[in-house]
């Protein structure tokens, strides 16, 4: 089901313009959301890295943005969907209406929110192999923008292509300074000990909503500590533990990078966490 700037639509029946600047220059900014049980999940959280990645891309936000607005949006396109579930996954594309070729003229933006079932309401952990390997081709540039979720995401795209054709379940994502950054669909937990680290947003990495909550968990947590600081490529096969991180899984963790194994302890350890405070908060 789509919704289409207000207007709830099946995917069959929705027309792109053909003037859209997401789709002609990438000026667009998304947030992947997941429901459960009619919840959306930190809420708060998506709202406000979307707003902000909005300013950041110096789209005018309109009055109508509010918080209640965004999230009455969303529940009606769920509520249009004919298979009910108890879980959702939500995307919500905003861009800048057409103005001039290359400069942002227009002072207004077009939304459309996506809907589709997901299987599961809570977080599961999926201990399946899951080996991942490094994508060297191409670098993503560290700094501000690669902290925005946009629909920039050629080296995602290729890396991909690379993790598919060489049978791997993922990749990593290094900066132009050769560190480890994030992989292709989250950020990226290394365990060492009872040390746990995850890149700084200064590396280039995604600023991401379960990022931030296992932040606030782990800060918590007298039995851990936490490191936001740069990883070398050299840490990985020294590590416990890696797992990945995102808004509709929660933790996945990773079991193989080259010839290095890892366990899970930590990972479902803070997988039960992240369920009670998904519930909770």
């Amino acid at each position: 089901m789509v919704n289409y700037n207000g207007i709830v639509l099946p995917d069959s029946k929705v027309a792109l313009r053909p003037k859209n600047r997401g789709l002609h220059y990438g000026d667009a900014v998304f947030e992947t959301i997941k429901v459960s049980a009619g919840k959306i999940l930190y809420w708060e959280d998506h709202y406000f890295r979307l707003m902000a990645a909005m300013r950041v891309m110096r789209m005018e936000i309109p009055m109508s943005f509010t918080p209640e607005f965004l999230e009455e949006e969303i529940k009606k396109t769920i509520e249009a969907i004919s298979e009910k579930a108890t879980a959702y996954q939500i995307k919500f594309l905003v861009w800048r209406s057409w103005g001039g070729k290359y400069t942002p003229l227009a002072k207004t933006v077009e939304y459309v929110i996506f809907a589709e079932v997901l299987d599961d309401p809570f977080y599961t952990l999926n201990e399946a192999d899951y080996e991942v390997e490094l994508f060297k081709d191409h670098y993503v540039n560290s700094g501000l923008l690669s902290t925005l979720k946009t629909n920039n995401r050629a080296i995602n795209v290729l890396a991909g292509i690379y993790a598919e054709e060489n049978e791997y379940q993922n990749c990593l994502l290094l900066n132009e300074n050769k560190q480890v950054i994030e992989a292709l669909n989250g950020n990226l937990f290394l365990v060492n000990g009872n040390t746990i680290k995850t890149p700084p947003l200064t590396d280039g990495c995604l600023n991401g909503i379960i990022r931030k909550q296992l932040i606030a968990i782990l800060l918590q947590l007298p039995d851990y500590i936490l490191e936001e600081a740069s990883i070398s490529p050299f840490e990985l096969q020294k590590a416990d533990e890696l797992f990945v991180t995102n808004t509709i899984v929660g933790i996945q963790p990773v079991s193989k990078f080259r010839k290095k194994l890892y366990t899970t302890t930590v990972a479902k350890d803070l997988l039960a966490k992240l369920n009670v405070k998904a519930r909770l908060g």
